[in-house]
């Protein structure tokens, strides 16, 4: 006769193998968001500049 347990299924252990351990230092530069904005607002100025100049 057939137990009548419920049957337990369990999800895929850890995705798959594909775990992402976010307190691991990968290394690469380390840059302030507020550096990457500001060099993109002065390339976005002399862009501007250069238009305006060479017309």
């Amino acid at each position: 006769m057939p137990s009548l347990k419920k049957l337990r299924a369990d999800g895929p252990m850890g995705g798959a193998g594909l775990l992402r351990y976010f307190d691991v230092d990968e290394g690469g530069p380390k840059l302030d968001p507020k550096v990457v904005i500001g060099l993109v607002v002065i390339v976005i100025v002399l862009e501007v500049m250069l238009k305006v100049i060479l017309r």
